[in-house]
């Protein structure tokens, strides 16, 4: 996959995480964009330790399951960082 996949990828996977958590997160699209393409890389990396081949193309169902379930765990983390910063 290119770096513009990539992108895409981890934007609609991040708008997609901070959909499926509750509560309020904040950032904009930028921070979404780089949550995302974060949680892709990561649950892509989980997924590969796991012996799954979670990169398979853009258009598999198993790149973006990954990517999803990546940027949840990212969303998570982020969400207790921001929370004891504020």
């Amino acid at each position: 996959m290119g770096f513009l996949s990539w992108i895409l990828i981890g934007l609609i996977a991040g708008a997609i995480a901070k959909a499926i958590l509750p509560g309020k997160q904040g950032g904009g699209w930028i921070v979404t964009m780089l949550l995302g393409i974060v949680g892709a890389m990561l649950g892509g990396w989980i997924g590969s330790l796991m012996g799954f081949s979670p990169n398979e193309g853009f258009f598999s169902f198993s790149t973006w399951l990954w990517a999803i379930i990546g940027s949840l765990i990212v969303l998570v983390i982020w969400g207790f960082v921001a929370k004891k910063r504020a």
